[in-house]
């Protein structure tokens, strides 16, 4: 009989040894708060969720590579995306991330409409800007003017940013409970509201970096509603002192963050047992850190904001120990 290593490897497949072990660098080197929460998964859906993560994460390299224009980052995406659906369809390929994920595609039943939807997410921010930053002056003395408000990348409504979210993060969730395993249908509904809290968590945290690079993802219509300008807000991360309608402002995004979680925390038990202290891990930490950010009363921009390093080790301790009660628990269904 066939001994396997993990599902969709045999034992002297070297090469796919080797792709599972590039994109597990990867995400090691670069996912952070992933991370932490990969390592409390069993070894083959660690491997699978990492071939994912360093998926996702080719395609926001190559959508941020704002060394090129936004038509070729767009060409770029394009071609990268054909490379991957060639090798989806059975092609040979020496791209490491490409055949680690073809293998946890199939191995996991990953459809591969929604990979794309998660390529698709990244190119969102391909999309051109209203209008472009107004020209510098002879009266500005060759500095550019400020940003007229309809010439940021935004979103005029929230429906409009929750579908952005959806793209970008909701999506990784319904790829990632595919790989944690569920037989719930709920757990689909609560995964994609579970992305949105992340997103959200992020967006509150990176108002600062993301004004610098032109984008406000916070809507229009909850700037009118709080009178807060766009320039105004971008204004913060130079050094203005914030007002009480732009903390109000980033509160009422943290509420909806909020409420969300509990999509989160309604999700572990629909999952399966040996996949839930890592799912924990993961929701513990973004909770954290949104709890991190509303406890600085909304101030984002005197520094980022993170999660120490000590606390992420902390949850993570907390989560592995479920893992070891989980593996006493059923010896024989623990996967390492």
């Amino acid at each position: 009989m066939e001994r396997r290593l993990t599902p969709g490897r045999r034992l002297g497949d070297l090469k796919l040894d080797a792709a599972y072990e590039k994109c597990t660098e990867i995400a090691r080197r670069q996912a952070k708060n992933f991370y932490y929460a990969f390592l409390a998964l069993p070894k083959h859906k660690r491997n699978a969720i990492c071939a994912v993560y360093a998926f996702m994460r080719h395609a926001d390299d190559i959508s941020d590579d704002e060394s090129r224009s936004r038509e070729q980052r767009r060409a770029d995406l394009a071609a990268w995306l054909g490379a991957w659906h060639n090798t989806a369809a059975g092609e040979d390929t020496d791209d490491p991330v490409f055949l680690a994920l073809a293998d946890t595609r199939l191995h996991f039943n990953i459809p591969l409409d929604l990979l794309d939807q998660l390529v698709r997410g990244t190119a969102m921010d391909l999309e051109p800007a209203i209008e472009p930053p107004a020209p510098p002056t002879a009266e500005s003395n060759g500095a550019a003017q400020p940003r007229p408000q309809d010439a940021w990348d935004t979103y005029a409504t929230f429906d409009e940013l929750r579908q952005y979210c959806y793209y970008v993060a909701s999506v990784v969730g319904l790829v990632c409970i595919r790989i944690f395993g569920y037989d719930d249908p709920r757990a689909e509904d609560l995964a994609e509201y579970t992305g949105v809290a992340f997103q959200l968590t992020n967006i509150l945290r990176d108002v600062r970096e993301d004004a610098e690079r032109g984008r406000i993802y916070v809507p229009l219509e909850d700037l009118d509603r709080f009178s807060v300008r766009i320039e105004d807000l971008a204004a913060l991360r130079d050094g203005a002192r914030m007002t009480l309608n732009q903390r109000e402002l980033l509160e009422s995004l943290a509420k909806r963050a909020e409420d969300d979680y509990k999509s989160g925390f309604a999700l572990l038990p629909l999952i399966d047992p040996d996949s839930r202290p890592a799912l924990w891990v993961l929701v513990t930490i973004y909770h954290d850190l949104l709890r991190r950010i509303e406890a600085r009363n909304y101030d984002v921009f005197t520094e980022r904001v993170r999660v120490p390093l000590i606390a992420r080790l902390a949850i993570l301790f907390r989560g592995l120990m479920q893992v070891l009660r989980y593996r006493i628990a059923a010896p024989n269904d623990a996967n390492d």
